[in-house]
């Protein structure tokens, strides 16, 4: 498994009080990484093993590895397989060449689609946090000194708590000695405003704020003495586009519904802003926020405004087209040279420190573990009791679940036989 994964999907509590409630045995699988040890789960009354052979229903979280899975089991994870990822198309093929059954935690949603189960705002929290760090690394190899420098990476940390106890000190000193002259005002532009965002606040906000909306950055009416504090912009889908038919005021629902009647519109806000946080959720239909040829016309001239960028959303070539590839915490950011397309680790370079982890909540490992827990055990009783030997039409589980069952029994089930077509390309 990847060595950088210390999540679980279940804490020991949890599941003791599963155990207790259904009066079923679970099994947890030995591990020397998660971040919820062996003896914790031991100290629940639980039984630990190296193996889960003899476990019908395996819950799980990331990717399970090909040479793991089992004839006939059914495995609840994040499969990574609904928008045909390449990469998951062997472990896909063996899970139905098996007759297994997944159930993807993505796909388990309300009747109006709304997911139900996520890592919530640990994404934002992380993100910012080695955003932060980010900047700093970033002005200190500039040569400018400046007061981000003391942090490190959220993984880096004890905890959450930790983390946000050395942002508030870095807050102290903006809020005493100002900000270096050579980049007030400090702009921090948020893209979105859903749970991945108020993550990103939560931390930002413990710093010295002051909210400007994006017409005033635009504008340039921003407070006169900014030195002591930093310039937060919130920006929302109507700031990021303009309608094609001229004079005509932005709707939510019709861009929703057609955006195609709409254009690019974020890219102005760029020479602008010193830092930006994207947090939008994107698909190919919709304009982006910045495209390779904006990078390469702000970055022609010397070093921009701009330092670093935080996609936190993380979609490759997606709503930040610059973002040629995800990493991971241990090799966390690169700087993308716009003229060549190239990228580098670290943040010496000409162009953008990129901070383009996937899998952020991973770098708070039992706090996010601990929320994901306490909304997952709600829905552990439908998943055990499920018989997995009849067919998918057959097969009782709540429509919630019923709508995340991406294979069963050796097919893919009606919701998503489009997949066939990946699988067929990776054969």
């Amino acid at each position: 498994m990847y060595h950088w994964e210390r999540r679980t999907p279940l804490i020991p509590v949890h599941v003791r009080e599963l155990a207790q409630a259904m009066g079923t045995d679970f099994i947890v699988q030995s591990s020397d990484m998660r971040a919820y040890s062996d003896d914790e789960y031991r100290e629940a009354g639980l039984s630990v093993a190296a193996d889960l052979k003899d476990c019908p229903v395996i819950i799980a979280l990331k990717e399970i590895p090909i040479d793991v899975l089992e004839k006939d089991k059914a495995y609840v994870f994040f499969s990574h397989v609904i928008k045909g990822q390449i990469t998951n198309m062997p472990m896909l093929q063996r899970a139905l060449d098996l007759g297994c059954t997944i159930i993807d935690y993505e796909k388990i949603t309300n009747d109006d689609g709304r997911r139900l189960i996520a890592f919530g705002n640990y994404a934002g929290l992380a993100g910012m946090i080695d955003t932060l760090w980010s900047l700093g690394d970033r002005l200190a190899w500039e040569g400018i000194d400046n007061p981000f420098e003391p942090l490190t990476q959220a993984s880096k940390y004890a905890d959450l708590a930790t983390a946000k106890a050395a942002i508030q000190k870095v807050g102290e000193r903006i809020k005493r000695d100002g900000l270096p002259k050579a980049i007030t005002p400090l702009t921090i532009g948020i893209a979105g405003y859903g749970n991945v965002a108020k993550g990103a606040q939560e931390i930002l906000d413990l710093l010295p704020i002051t909210d400007v909306t994006p017409a005033d950055l635009l504008a340039g009416r921003l407070p006169e003495n900014a030195r002591h504090s930093i310039l937060k912009i919130v920006f929302q889908e109507k700031d990021t586009v303009l309608p094609l038919e001229e004079h005509k005021a932005f709707e939510l629902q019709e861009f929703y519904d057609h955006p195609e009647r709409y254009r690019a519109a974020f890219e102005r806000y760029l020479p602008h802003l010193t830092t930006l946080v994207n947090c939008i959720y994107w698909e190919p239909k919709y304009p982006r926020l910045i495209t390779v040829e904006a990078a390469k016309a702000i970055y022609a001239d010397g070093q921009p405004k701009l330092r670093v960028i935080g996609d936190i959303s993380c979609d490759v070539k997606g709503g930040i087209e610059i973002t040629v590839k995800a990493t991971e915490p241990d090799d966390p950011i690169y700087v993308y040279d716009p003229q060549t397309g190239s990228i580098q680790s670290g943040v010496e370079g000409h162009g953008p420190v990129m901070m383009v982890v996937d899998i952020l909540p991973s770098e708070l490992p039992r706090e996010s573990s601990a929320y994901f827990s306490n909304i997952l055990k709600g829905f552990v009783p439908d998943i055990a009791a499920a018989d997995y030997t009849v067919g998918f039409e057959a097969l009782n589980l709540p429509p919630a679940l019923k709508r995340a069952v991406i294979c069963h029994g050796g097919e893919l089930t009606p919701d998503y036989t489009y997949i066939k077509k990946y699988l067929e390309a990776t054969t």
